[in-house]
């Protein structure tokens, strides 16, 4: 289907040799960038795409909820197909699909096309995030994958502190039809270096379940629409209902995945201390931070009388402070545990959290930013090593449920921490801004915990160790016919693409 140039699955822990692994590294990092430059631009430029094209601000919302709800419920079923065909031909047919959805958008006459496109952007996002992240565990060496964690926390960061400040730009120039069309030369550049520098990735015999897949999408579709709705308030029956489905949905993907060794919904990974330590961590990290970016721009235009302009300036220290901390924090993980780097990034960003929520009367710019930086270089310190140890906890023919469910923590920690702030500020009005923060740092310190508590758990994946080649131990030999048996799998995919 894909003309790649690589054929051979790369040896366990060795990675791409230079200068492929550069290549590979930039094309996913510029995929991963463009697809989460797309939510923050989306989300700045929506009064005005709303203004343009005749719609509400209740009908707008649409153009970013269904870009979240595609992407939460394809995250699972496009990694499970990854793991089946081949994590990068997963990740070429969902760039393939965001740039053409790109197109799409960026030409839409109407809401309904522009909504159209967007659950299509959603979808294959879907291809590009999880996958990406689970494509660098072949793409860097096992000595270096914290730096390629780094590097892929880093450019995350940046997307979203550079998102406003580019649909400001774009907007100021022409139209918001181009905050779209942008994405189609950065796709086609991106599709051709993958093409020619994307490593083969083992594959699973095992068949697709299509009907799991729909459970599964359901499942997360209807909790992210749940909590979407209720943080909206619209009437308690539409929550109520997409609730009951998702409990429903559940109830069913479980019983239909029961003994399946490699379940769509990877509970079976979380058996997994190390992995299911991590994840929780990484639930708990997202949940904080969306609490926070929640809630920030109420408390500081609310109740100290900052501007909107002012307070976008005003938050950027925090992910301008991961951006920093990410790479340094990913070349430490290589070395120290991710379970001691997030305990400490989490408590940093805990403390951080507590000296917003004590902020004086009437605070300065000077005083808002200094805190806001502490909380990005804390978060920023925690998130390379625990996608690090997400992805060494999973087996090697995992790595696309393990980077699914990574993803899948980020969607649902930053939904359940949207309803939560609505939640307070139903219950207690304005105040229940910086109320928020004491939760936010609440539920930083319980991740700080989390994590910590995976130092006495083994940190390293049974399948990233090889013998040497003069290793005569029976374990020994064993691996090595199981090198001899990933030659043959390399020759049948070579005749197969």
């Amino acid at each position: 289907m894909f003309a790649f140039r690589l054929k051979h699955v790369p040896t366990p822990g060795e990675g791409l040799p230079l200068p492929d692994r550069t290549i590979a590294a930039v094309a996913v990092m510029m995929n991963v960038c463009m697809a989460n430059l797309d939510v923050a631009i989306a989300n700045t430029a929506l009064p005005t795409i709303a203004r343009d094209i005749g719609a509400t601000d209740a009908q707008s919302i649409w153009v970013v909820s269904a870009y979240q709800l595609a992407m939460a419920a394809s995250l699972l079923p496009a990694a499970a197909l990854g793991e089946i065909i081949g994590l990068r031909r997963i990740s070429m047919c969902g760039l393939i699909l965001f740039t053409l959805a790109s197109l799409m958008c960026g030409l839409a006459p109407s809401l309904e096309w522009l909504v159209a496109g967007r659950i299509l952007q959603g979808m294959s996002a879907s291809g590009i995030l999880g996958i990406g992240l689970a494509m660098t565990r072949f793409i860097f060496p096992q000595s270096m994958l914290g730096r390629g964690m780094g590097l892929n926390a880093f450019v995350v960061a940046i997307s979203f502190a550079a998102g406003p400040s580019a649909a400001s730009a774009i907007l100021s120039m022409t139209s918001w039809h181009w905050l779209f069309l942008i994405n189609v030369p950065i796709g086609i550049v991106g599709i051709a270096m993958g093409l020619y520098a994307l490593p083969a990735t083992p594959r699973s015999t095992r068949r697709f379940d299509g009907l799991a897949a729909g459970l599964c999408a359901t499942f997360l579709a209807s909790t992210v629409f749940a909590l979407g709705t209720a943080t909206q308030g619209a009437p308690w029956t539409t929550p109520a209902l997409a609730a009951l489905a998702a409990a429903s949905s559940l109830a069913l993907l479980m019983r239909r995945q029961a003994g399946s060794p490699a379940p769509i919904l990877a509970v079976d990974l979380l058996r997994r201390p190390m992995f299911g330590l991590s994840v929780l961590t990484s639930f708990l990290a997202f949940l904080a931070q969306t609490v926070a970016f929640v809630s920030m721009p109420f408390m500081l235009q609310a109740l100290y009388g900052y501007s909107q302009v002012e307070t976008g300036f005003l938050i950027t220290p925090w992910p301008a402070a991961v951006a920093l901390a990410a790479p340094l924090a990913g070349r430490l993980s290589d070395r120290v545990p991710a379970g001691a780097l997030g305990g400490v990034g989490l408590v940093v960003l805990s403390l951080g959290l507590v000296l917003l929520a004590t902020l004086p009367s009437a605070p300065t710019a000077l005083d808002i930013a200094w805190r806001m930086a502490f909380c990005g270089f804390g978060y920023g310190l925690f998130q390379s090593p625990n996608m690090r140890a997400i992805m060494t906890a999973a087996p090697r023919e995992r790595s696309g449920s393990a980077g699914g469910m990574s993803s899948v923590c980020g969607v649902m920690g930053q939904s359940f921490g949207a309803g939560l702030v609505a939640a307070l500020f139903t219950s207690l009005g304005s105040p229940g801004a910086a109320v928020a923060m004491w939760v936010a740092a609440a539920a930083a310190l319980l991740g700080s915990m989390a994590s910590l508590s995976r130092l006495g758990v083994m940190t390293s994946s049974p399948t990233e160790q090889r013998p040497t080649p003069t290793d005569t131990r029976p374990g020994a030999v064993a691996a090595g016919e199981g090198a001899r048996q990933r030659q043959a799998d390399d020759r049948e995919l070579e005749a197969t693409e």
